[in-house]
């Protein structure tokens, strides 16, 4: 063995250090893409029906006259409920993206299927959103 022998110390570590630093990136990446991920897919989720709905503002005045044509006869005119249960309380008890779906999905029946226009939801959504 010739030359130096720190140079014989160092070059066993240059390897060592360089896959230590192979794989922190890799680990930094793949956290990334993860991250990513759990931004990017509850969106994607989202149908456009009920992005479009909730990027708008809701009158309540003209979601509760929706509301009496349209659910007062199974919810009562006061939403204390008959054929459908009571809705007062039920912005607390579920966020607006479950209430969107179960009023277009009609997924307990007898509840029937219903979709208004985007506009007509989100007032719905905000009458509902004063039944207390």
């Amino acid at each position: 063995m010739t030359g130096d022998p720190s140079t014989i110390l160092e070059a066993p570590q240059a390897p060592v250090q360089r896959q230590g630093l192979i794989t922190a990136l890799v680990l930094l990446a793949a956290a990334g893409c993860i991250l990513l991920l759990l931004l990017i897919l509850p969106a994607a989720r989202s149908d456009p029906y009920t992005r479009r709905t909730l990027e708008l503002s809701g009158s309540p005045e003209t979601g509760g006259r929706l509301f009496r044509m349209n659910c007062a006869g199974c919810h009562g005119i006061a939403a204390q409920g008959l054929v459908g249960p009571s809705l007062h309380g039920v912005s607390q008890r579920r966020n607006d993206r479950q209430l969107i779906r179960q009023v277009v999905s009609g997924r307990t029946p007898p509840m029937p299927r219903f979709q208004p226009e985007p506009q007509a939801m989100a007032d719905l959504l905000a009458h509902l959103h004063t039944l207390e």
